[in-house]
């Protein structure tokens, strides 16, 4: 009876142990992920942000995360690799590694030579910029069985855009510098200062569309006391931006002499169709051969094909070409310009998806979890999975959603 009495305790407390708090720890165990980030320069491809920021790098890698970059990728804005290393970086010479990684985190989208270089089943988060993209390289992501999520379709769970929210706002106010310039003698233009003086008839400023970029373009020329004028299909976006703004504009839907009087007194003509809006509506080059010589535009629509019928992609190095006349600017990546400050805005949008991302267990799980994630893939483990890209291309095209169920 004593020997029984004796045992018994000693059984009870290793039962506990065994069965609730290893539980626990396996589930834990199950759910996070340490992931691999490769981060390649693209400074060949004349941009000039880095999706990650040392601070950014110093917190991925406190939570056990591995970071790869390439040496000379933050350069540009005004990052060392001195400072990636410091913040627990590994710096790499050559970008060949880089894209062995299972995550490729970059800006600039991949060329058709940077895509053999992947080894496959890889997942690529960058902007998308359909105008860089033809069937080939869809064709060849396909093959390798690359899921990719691009910059701008990526939503939170309110169905927002925050990566073309924030890059949307420092378009729009770079515009205005950019007009200015090329309208001062400092670039040959006309001498005209943009912006208002005493007893001078202000500049004018006709901008096409009522998206964000458009609302911080109008609010830094307002500022400066600038005649501004905007066009778009609806009166209910043209209303909501003046509510915005604070004040009353000159709007207009898009009656042809309207927008012909606007333009033929414009010193400068913005395009900021809202986000995959800008094939609805071009400005037609007959319009553009009545524009006064030596006038500026700049489309912050070149991404997507322009808002104008005489765009043509530029980039940083050579970004304006004449037409007709009137100075052409048509760089799709302009918030480059800024880059440091347009990486720290990228970066901050980043760091919480990636973190996500290592605790759920990895990106095929944070897309099944994450409807917002889920609607930046448009490929999933090579198949297509956006309509629209699908039809441009002429490539078949599923639905995510039932992929998910199979993978």
């Amino acid at each position: 009876m004593t020997e029984e009495k004796e045992k018994t305790p000693e059984k009870l407390p290793v039962s506990k142990t065994m069965l609730l708090p290893q539980e626990e720890m396996l589930e834990v165990k199950r759910k996070g992920q340490k992931i691999k980030i490769g981060i390649p320069s693209d400074l060949e491809k004349v941009e000039y942000r880095v999706p990650l920021t040392p601070q950014a790098v110093d917190l991925l890698v406190s939570y056990g995360h591995e970071i790869l970059i390439e040496k000379n990728a933050g350069e540009s804005a005004s990052y060392s690799a001195k400072e990636y290393r410091k913040a627990g970086a590994r710096i790499v010479e050559k970008n060949d590694e880089i894209f062995q990684c299972d995550i490729i985190l970059r800006v600039a989208p991949f060329s058709s030579k940077e895509i053999d270089k992947l080894r496959g089943n890889q997942v690529i988060i960058s902007n998308m910029q359909l105008q860089a993209h033809c069937k080939e390289t869809f064709q060849k992501l396909m093959q390798k069985k690359i899921t990719m999520v691009a910059f701008e379709y990526i939503q939170n769970e309110d169905g927002f855009l925050p990566i073309v929210h924030q890059m949307s706002q420092i378009a729009g106010v770079t515009s205005i510098t950019i007009a200015s310039e090329y309208l001062s003698n400092s670039r040959k233009g006309k001498g005209v200062l943009f912006g208002e003086v005493t007893g001078i008839t202000p500049a004018e400023l006709v901008i096409i569309g009522t998206s964000t970029a458009a609302e911080y373009a109008a609010r830094i020329a307002l500022a400066q006391g600038i005649f501004v004028k905007v066009f778009d299909t609806s009166v209910y976006e043209l209303s909501k931006l003046e509510e915005k703004l604070g004040r009353r504009v000159f709007t207009s839907v898009f009656y042809p002499k309207v927008l012909q009087k606007a333009l033929v007194s414009a010193d400068a003509v913005i395009g900021a169709m809202s986000f995959n809006t800008t094939p609805k509506f071009k400005v037609s080059e007959d319009l553009i051969k009545q524009m006064k010589e030596g006038s500026v535009i700049i489309d912050l629509n070149i991404s997507q094909g322009g808002c104008f019928e005489t765009s043509k992609c530029t980039d940083l190095i050579n970004p304006t070409y004449i037409k007709h006349g009137v100075v052409h600017y048509c760089v799709p990546n302009t918030p480059a310009m800024v880059s440091r400050t347009a990486s720290i805005s990228l970066s901050n949008i980043l760091i919480p998806i990636l973190l996500a991302i290592g605790d759920n267990g990895g990106v095929d799980n944070h897309i099944k979890n994450s409807k917002g994630f889920r609607k930046g893939v448009y490929m999933y483990h090579g198949i297509l999975t956006n309509p629209e890209i699908g039809q441009i291309f002429n490539i078949g095209a599923k639905d995510i959603d039932l992929l998910l169920a199979i993978f």
